[in-house]
């Protein structure tokens, strides 16, 4: 089967997945690996904007990371896998996509000032930072993909991309990038389990792929539902309560979910019967996931020869791009 295009994607190496990375990226990953040829980036680099201080954390986390991808089933028969620092070319194009870009832009951005809020950087607020928007770009133009899977909130980082895609052959009036378009899947984003509007690491309140079922039981235990819901024969909230959002995602049986919803919402059953039937279900869902994790675990050596050889790969692939545009630029000096 031809394949249709190309898409770039990835995580910052700061910690190992979780079901809100599952649901924004890695499902769709798995699923598009078939039909694009696929560039997914460990992006150390980009982790060192706000890691720079901790970089052996960084780089421990990039076997993590690995590990989880191919826990959930992306192939590296597929799939092209790299670490994003062993692919120098990607800082050059960096460099020039700089001068594209004001930085009356960059602070306007809307996900790097929300990232800010969130990172609570004040005005110490890193060059690297600031600018990893353009080294985003020049991740997804070093491999001409014209398809980037992302969660919402990164949308206005593709509008970047291809601002600097249009300025690039605009000002040398040659074809050589590509515009790239967002894909957004369903369930674009989870709550933590704390009812935050994200899931995050840094946040204490997410649920990771490779969480043992103690632990998980734990987690689904505590999370925040209806707090009107003090009683059980007291009618329930539905919409926008993390556990029925976790269900719609994850679960198979959506009759019996739907049953659920009826009766929570008209008062009679207790969160405790709901976050039960909904541990059944993440660990149903997350268990092959787990033991996969911990077999690859076993070897990690040969995961990270794993990544060297996609980042190989991922090496010449960005070279091509890296001399078109010297090329255009006029700085293909023989």
């Amino acid at each position: 089967m031809m394949k249709k295009g190309t898409i770039l994607t990835g995580d910052r190496p700061t910690g190992s997945l979780h079901l809100g990375h599952y649901i924004g990226s890695l499902a769709n990953r798995v699923k598009l690996q078939d039909l694009y040829h696929q560039y997914v980036m460990i992006a150390d680099t980009q982790a060192l904007t706000d890691n720079f201080r901790t970089p052996q954390k960084v780089r421990e986390n990039v076997t993590e990371v690995a590990l989880d991808y191919l826990a959930v089933g992306i192939d590296p028969n597929k799939t092209v896998i790299f670490i994003q620092s062993l692919i120098p070319q990607l800082a050059e194009l960096t460099m020039y996509y700089l001068n594209l870009v004001t930085w009356n832009r960059l602070k306007h951005n809307p996900t790097v000032k929300l990232e800010i809020k969130q990172k609570n950087f004040g005005e110490n607020i890193p060059a690297g930072f600031m600018t990893y928007p353009i080294s985003q770009a020049a991740d997804i133009t070093a491999f001409k993909a014209n398809l980037v899977p992302v969660g919402e909130d990164q949308k206005p980082m593709i509008e970047q991309t291809n601002e600097i895609v249009r300025a690039f052959n605009r000002l040398y009036n040659k074809e050589v990038l590509i515009e790239c378009q967002a894909e957004i899947p369903k369930f674009a984003r989870l709550p933590g389990i704390d009812g935050g509007a994200k899931m995050g690491k840094s946040l204490n309140n997410a649920i990771f792929l490779g969480d043992e079922e103690d632990i998980l039981r734990k987690k689904v235990k505590q999370m925040y539902t209806d707090p009107n819901h003090l009683r059980v024969e007291d009618p329930g909230q539905v919409v926008g309560n993390p556990v029925f959002i976790y269900l719609d995602a994850f679960g198979k049986d959506t009759d019996k979910i739907e049953q659920l919803k009826d009766h929570y919402a008209r008062g009679g059953l207790g969160d405790s019967i709901v976050k039960n039937y909904l541990f059944e279900v993440l660990n149903e869902f997350l268990t092959p996931i787990r033991e996969r994790r911990k077999e690859y675990s076993k070897d990690k050596a040969q995961v990270m020869k794993m990544l060297l050889k996609g980042s190989t790969h991922a090496f010449e692939k960005a070279e091509e791009t890296l001399q078109e545009v010297k090329k255009a630029m006029f700085l293909d000096y023989q």
